[in-house]
């Protein structure tokens, strides 16, 4: 279908909405298209906090590891589980009573570092599918345990300068507490509201008619569907969704892995393809947070990447974004074919090599 002129979008995750303006695609553009800079990283740095034997800034020291390795945050941006302090006096509120608008709460819980690999110059996109199953399988054993102790578990990766992170070594992090994260309750709620309303889950439903209409697909395989939602708002956004079960990480088994590590190998090589540069994103897996109540629920993981028109060109949410409501000129079906061919492409290649 073509979209060619000004609608909204709501997204039934969250409820939000996004401006699609496509008649703007094609508007002149003065700004930087230059390409990213080369890098050529050793698999060892000497001064790198994440590499094998390195001295961290907190004062731990990393193992000689291979592959996938996992440590306590040094700077955790929660605080120790069972901190008895009040809240109020943790924000420094005087005593007396609190007005509606001063709420607050102690946010206790645990934060890990994971780092993929032990070689310094590798992305999710160099790993094999046989590493990217071994980082899966040692994901799921660190969620499998912090959601024995916490309702919420975030796993997460900044990838790229441009995404704020500070550390080029492959790497994500994990922050599990008890409270629901506001976008954890949100899509909670929503999904809770369409189960309701449907008798079935809101992404399962999503997912097959995604599959059966094929426009904002990218990539799928016997368990995952890779898509450009119908309601994304950065650029070239993708949803990668389960097509079984699976309401949270710790449910995957041996074949969801295995499934799993190729739609996320094809999905960051067709990305990186994209400018010809090692793509920059956030990512994460939201799971269902009540192990007791999840039919409602199917697990996913979101990747906003944030490159527009080079490798280094940022979209950027200024003005009526901040002010209004989230916007975007290239349509999510334009951005989904460009993604898929190159998807075709790398699946190719792929099977050329093996």
């Amino acid at each position: 279908m073509s979209y060619t002129t000004s609608h909204r979008r709501r997204n039934p995750l969250t409820g939000d909405w996004v401006l699609i303006s496509p008649q703007r695609s094609d508007r002149p553009w003065s700004g930087e298209t230059s390409p990213a800079e080369p890098t050529h990283a050793p698999e060892r740095v000497p001064d790198c906090p994440l590499c094998p034997g390195a001295l961290r800034s907190g004062g731990g020291q990393n193992p000689n590891y291979r592959g996938p390795h996992v440590f306590t945050n040094d700077f955790s941006a929660l605080s120790a589980q069972g901190s008895a302090t009040p809240a109020s006096a943790a924000v420094g509120l005087s005593e007396g009573p609190t007005p509606d608008f001063m709420r607050d709460e102690i946010a206790s819980g645990e934060c890990r570092v994971i780092c993929f690999d032990h070689r310094h110059n590798r992305t999710v996109a160099d790993l094999s599918l046989d590493e990217l199953e071994n980082l899966l399988k040692t994901l799921q054993q660190e969620y499998s345990a912090l959601s024995a102790n916490y309702r919420c578990v975030t796993l997460f990766e900044n990838k790229g300068a441009l995404m704020g992170c500070s550390q080029p070594h492959p790497h994500g992090q994990i922050w599990a507490h008890e409270h629901l994260s506001t976008t954890i309750a949100n899509e909670d709620q929503h999904q809770r509201e369409y189960f309701e309303k449907h008798g079935a889950p809101l992404l399962a439903d999503y997912q097959a008619w995604e599959s059966n209409d094929g426009e904002r697909v990218v990539f799928e395989n016997a368990g995952w569907l890779v898509v450009v939602p119908y309601w994304a708002e950065w650029p070239f956004e993708t949803l990668l969704i389960t097509k079984g079960n699976q309401a949270h990480f710790g449910q995957l088994t041996a074949d969801n892995r295995a499934t799993l590590a190729e739609a996320m190998a094809v999905l960051t090589r067709a990305y990186d393809a994209l400018f010809s540069s090692s793509f920059p994103y956030s990512m994460g897996w939201h799971n269902a947070p009540e192990p007791q109540q999840e039919a409602h629920w199917r697990l996913h993981a979101h990747f906003f990447p944030p490159l527009l028109r080079s490798a280094q060109v940022k979209k950027h949410r200024v003005g009526y974004e901040m002010l209004g409501e989230s916007q975007r000129d290239l349509s999510p079906e334009s951005a989904a074919e460009k993604l898929r061919l190159l998807a075709d492409d790398v699946q190719h290649a792929s099977m050329a090599r093996g």
